[in-house]
């Protein structure tokens, strides 16, 4: 709708998130968080959504920052199916941690990356602490958090802060042939492989290898595992309803 500060569409089961304020950046204000919030609850209540996508408006900016305190990152963190960040530009102070909130990161050859805001006196505040170094490692965060600089796309996927770079024109449909590919599995499945991975990471190996176990088991009683089964054995592409 017009004034809309985020939009969202679905398309065979993948949701389309973008941040829409393009002339500002597609910084955070309080309308964009309360319907990013409110977004992401949504479609942890829709079995139709197997992967989300989340991009920015234009081609220069993925997220410029916020302009509030936010729970932004917090919510895209808290959805239960795979998220893919589609950083179509640059992804800066709170647009990074919202990137750093997604589980895999495609970004334009455009792109670039920094948490700033040692600059200006404070520290990231939405999870920039924590999970860059859990992505690319103590060191090489500390670094880029003490010292504010912006690195570039390429430097991004050298130290594993992305996982591919593409020419601008070429992300949207690198993103969406990503995407396609996730759809085509399991549903059921990629929630539970996002929960172990993410549960697994603040347990023990020993805790983590029940939690995994005991999903595995799960698994077993539903019918896309048995669809799954079924179209092996009958050599053809399994049809999952994510239930």
């Amino acid at each position: 709708m017009p004034g809309d500060t985020v939009l969202y569409t679905k398309k065979e089961h993948i949701a389309f998130i973008t941040l829409n304020r393009p002339e500002q950046g597609n910084t955070i204000n309080q309308q964009l968080a309360q319907q990013m919030e409110e977004i992401c609850s949504r479609v942890n209540q829709d079995d139709d959504i197997y992967v989300v996508v989340i991009t920015g408006a234009g081609d220069k900016v993925f997220c410029g920052g916020s302009e509030v305190n936010s729970n932004v990152a917090a919510a895209v963190a808290g959805i239960d199916r795979p998220v893919i960040a589609a950083i179509n530009g640059d992804a800066l102070g709170e647009g990074l941690e919202l990137a750093l909130s997604c589980d895999i990161r495609l970004a334009s050859d455009r792109a670039r990356f920094g948490l700033p805001q040692v600059a200006s006196g404070t520290i990231p505040m939405s999870g920039g602490t924590q999970r860059l170094p859990r992505l690319i490692g103590k060191g090489k965060a500390l670094e880029l958090i003490f010292t504010a600089k912006t690195i570039d796309a390429e430097r991004a996927l050298e130290i594993g802060l992305v996982s591919k770079v593409v020419p601008q024109k070429e992300l949207a449909v690198e993103v969406e042939t990503l995407a396609q590919n996730l759809v085509s599995k399991a549903p059921i499945s990629l929630r539970f492989v996002k929960e172990a991975v993410n549960k697994g990471m603040d347990l023990t190996l020993e805790q983590g290898l029940r939690l995994e176990a005991d999903l595995y088991l799960l698994l077993h009683t539903t019918g896309d595992r048995t669809e799954g089964i079924k179209a092996f054995l009958e050599k053809r592409p399994p049809e999952f309803k994510g239930k």
